[in-house]
């Protein structure tokens, strides 16, 4: 017979490898087309699209001066997600490039799986982490 402590632990444990299989797909799945690092075509604006949560899949925020990411109701992206700080990171328009800094944030923010620390340029391709949201950097 399975107790209830029992069957709860199970059902975490599936929802966590789920969760590892969800990241490893998106990690592995190649970049559409894009020309190597380094020698990137500046025309079209980087935009972020939503990866997870799995409701806003697809769904794209353009960056025209600086977008605030968190769950304040302040926040250019209010996102109800109890691992995001109040105001979590910043993305910034530089030119033709975008930029990430962490504001502070309790669980840190990471690009391509690592923890940001001061400010990063991004990239075409790359995945950005806040919370337990999956941004991905595209044209």
């Amino acid at each position: 017979m399975i107790r209830p402590l029992q069957m709860l632990v199970m059902v975490v444990a599936v929802l966590f490898f789920a969760r590892v299989l969800r990241v490893a797909a998106v990690e592995s799945r190649p970049v559409a087309d894009g020309p190597p690092k380094g020698r990137r075509r500046r025309s079209g604006a980087l935009e972020l699209e939503f990866i997870e949560p799995e409701e806003r899949a697809g769904e794209r925020i353009a960056v025209d001066v600086a977008v605030v990411i968190g769950r304040g109701a302040d926040c250019d992206v209010s996102l109800a997600d109890t691992y995001l700080s109040t105001r979590h990171a910043r993305i910034a328009k530089d030119g033709a490039d975008l930029t990430i800094e962490d504001l502070g944030s309790t669980n840190g923010t990471y690009v391509n799986e690592e923890l940001l620390r001061g400010r990063a340029l991004l990239e075409r391709g790359d995945v950005v982490q806040v919370g337990g949201v999956l941004l991905e950097v595209v044209r």
